[in-house]
């Protein structure tokens, strides 16, 4: 072959190389700049679409979601809020806003109150830890009422040690105190070898998940009844549960091996709801967490997306004040949203988290209640929540006193989430022991 054309066919061969080089160069910058852009969670378009099959009724579609505006947690009569002191007075006009179109009103602690040492077993979990099981009395008019909290204690730490306390809204096995069955849902094990109490109470004992029994309990005890009219501002159940955790509360501070001044109320789902609830009315819970807490939890109810205060309100009218389902149809005009709910956690220690396939839940909705929670944050100096800061799933987002996690999976409470738990306490705390 003649040299030129040797030439030639070697030029060519660089100058496709070249090409070749550039083309891969700009895709892996295209790969790189998408990769850039998709740094939050998105629902998974496949979720999205069994989702909407399932329940085609409601909107799972992003762009479908209407415009809406929330109301300012920080203006009051025309005013706004600009230092804790004048915060106080606002706080409590939202708290009652949450009393009267809500949740509705809940009694203080019964008279008399007793504990009941119904157990104590020092060398549970094969020594690991000592359990406790404390019955709560209360009495009221001459009625009673009795309910159980469960409490596990680390015998590797001496001193009094922070605790975290489930509302349990499933079956009483799950929180089992003789280990025969081991839940997930409440990973005592898990949470014992972190350094931390974990402590457990039954819903349903304090108020049966049931429209029409719901007032038996602590209901009962202060009302007489379970029958017969109401105020349309009468408690319900999520507010009898989150009493309930305020009972637990007041036995906290009368045993020396538990540091009430560092208790966190933790709830999924229902009681994710209960959970904020008693966060927002006991300021001595030092951390509220509610996992996938969803509609009447964390997530903005003005937000169409997944279930809806209509709904929520038709299928569980009992978790509810009567007032609140005035709203069912024209949410827009509720004096308040869960964004507020959150506000009244500050300045104490806060985590929402969610799950990537609870679309039900509304991820997003949950995460943007923390956003606009961040202006009365910020009058404790604390950083904000932006809502282009939502993380990726299984990447949780710590800021401050408040944190956030998408995790991957479908509406549960896992071990995943409890170790989600366990680190931010020990960010907020100290690591037990140290």
């Amino acid at each position: 072959m003649p040299r030129d054309r040797r030439h030639l066919l070697r030029r060519r061969e660089d100058l496709a190389i070249l090409h070749l080089a550039v083309l891969a160069t700009a895709s892996l910058g295209l790969s790189i700049a998408l990769r850039a852009q998709d740094t939050g969670w998105r629902a998974n378009p496949q979720t999205v679409e069994q989702t909407a099959k399932r329940q085609p009724a409601f909107n799972y579609d992003e762009a479908k979601v209407p415009p809406y505006t929330l109301p300012d947690p920080l203006t009051m009569n025309g005013t706004t809020v600009r230092t804790r002191e004048a915060w106080a007075g606002r706080r409590r006009e939202i708290l009652e806003l949450f009393r009267e179109q809500v949740y509705g009103r809940s009694p203080g602690r019964p008279q008399p109150l007793r504990f009941e040492t119904v157990e104590d077993n020092p060398r549970a979990m094969d020594g690991a830890a000592t359990l406790k099981r404390i019955a709560v009395h209360s009495q009221q008019d001459g009625r009673a009422h009795r309910f159980e909290v469960t409490l596990f204690l680390p015998n590797a730490r001496s001193g009094p040690v922070p605790v975290f306390l489930l509302l349990n809204n499933r079956p009483v096995t799950n929180t089992d105190p003789t280990r025969q069955e081991r839940s997930g849902f409440w990973p005592a094990e898990q949470v014992i070898a972190r350094g931390y109490g974990i402590a457990a109470l039954q819903n349903s004992d304090l108020a049966p998940d049931d429209k029409d029994r719901f007032r038996e309990g602590a209901i009962r005890l202060f009302e007489g009844t379970v029958s017969g009219p109401r105020a349309r501002d009468a408690w319900g159940a999520l507010a009898a549960w989150a009493w309930g955790a305020s009972r637990a509360m007041d036995y906290f501070e009368t045993d020396r091996r538990v540091d009430a001044t560092k208790v966190a109320i933790v709830g999924h789902s229902r009681g994710g709801k209960a959970a904020l609830w008693a966060g927002a009315e006991d300021e001595r819970f030092a951390i509220a967490i509610a996992n996938e807490s969803g509609e009447g939890g964390a997530a903005l109810s003005r937000r169409v997306f997944g279930e809806t205060l209509a709904r929520i309100t038709s299928a569980f009218p009992h978790w509810f004040a009567d007032r609140y389902k005035d709203y069912a149809t024209r949410v827009e005009t509720l004096p308040i949203d869960q964004h507020m709910l959150l506000a009244l956690i500050a300045p104490r220690a806060l985590y929402v988290a969610s799950a990537d396939e609870d679309l039900w839940s509304d991820p997003r909705g949950e995460f943007l209640s923390q956003v606009h929670a961040s202006p009365v944050y910020a009058l404790w100096g604390e950083p904000p929540m932006r809502s282009a800061d939502m993380p990726p799933v299984d990447r949780p987002l710590v800021v401050g006193r408040r944190g956030y996690h998408v995790r991957t999976g479908v509406h549960n409470l896992t071990p995943y989430d409890w170790d989600r738990f366990a680190d931010f306490a020990d960010g907020q705390w100290g690591k037990p022991g140290q």
